[in-house]
């Protein structure tokens, strides 16, 4: 089952968490449509997995001291527009609450429920899971390329305890919990 208290959020990320339980939503930063205007070339998996990994320790460290600023200050603009560090505390207190250490997955290797993809806006979305014990590391990302780098956009977090990933290629829990910064169409 999943666990309650864990934070996500997520920043134009065309997901289908809107109207679920949990879900917190704000305005937009930039409009939806808004986002880079030709694609960058698809990462490969060294840089995919230095993406992952890069951007779960900036949270883990951030949840450690309570200070998101170098979390906020690393991601693209939309994310700095869209979240205070003020704001960041809040969606990420349930789980900075639990104490929970993220460090761990720096020893195991993501494994990705769906190939890497740039989507249509030209954004990159990772979504997978580090098998860790006793409780399984899911992950949504979402990355913008900034000056031929790639930023971070938005982001979902979840801990639950291991089982198969969903058929739909969500990792379980992704849509539980999420603060989505679109407002809810559909």
């Amino acid at each position: 089952m999943l666990r309650r208290g864990v934070a996500a959020v997520f920043l134009l990320l065309a997901m289908s968490v809107s109207g679920a339980a949990g879900t917190h939503i704000a305005e937009p930063a930039v409009p939806r449509d808004a986002g880079p205007a030709a694609s960058s070339p698809l990462p490969d998996d060294t840089k995919l997995t230095l993406l992952i990994r890069t951007t779960l320790i900036a949270l883990n460290q951030a949840n450690a001291t309570g200070n998101y600023s170098v979390l906020r200050d690393l991601a693209a603009p939309g994310f700095q527009a869209g979240n205070s560090q003020a704001r960041l505390a809040e969606i990420f207190a349930a789980l900075r609450g639990r104490n929970l250490d993220l460090s761990p997955i720096l020893f195991f290797d993501p494994k990705l429920v769906q190939p890497p993809a740039i989507q249509p806006d030209g954004r990159l979305r990772i979504t997978g899971f580090f098998d860790t014990r006793p409780e399984r590391v899911i992950f949504d990302l979402m990355f913008e390329t900034v000056e031929g780098d790639w930023r971070l956009f938005g982001i979902a977090i979840d801990v639950m305890p291991p089982e198969a990933p969903k058929a739909d290629g969500a990792p379980p829990g992704a849509d539980k919990n999420d603060a989505d910064a679109r407002k809810p169409s559909d």
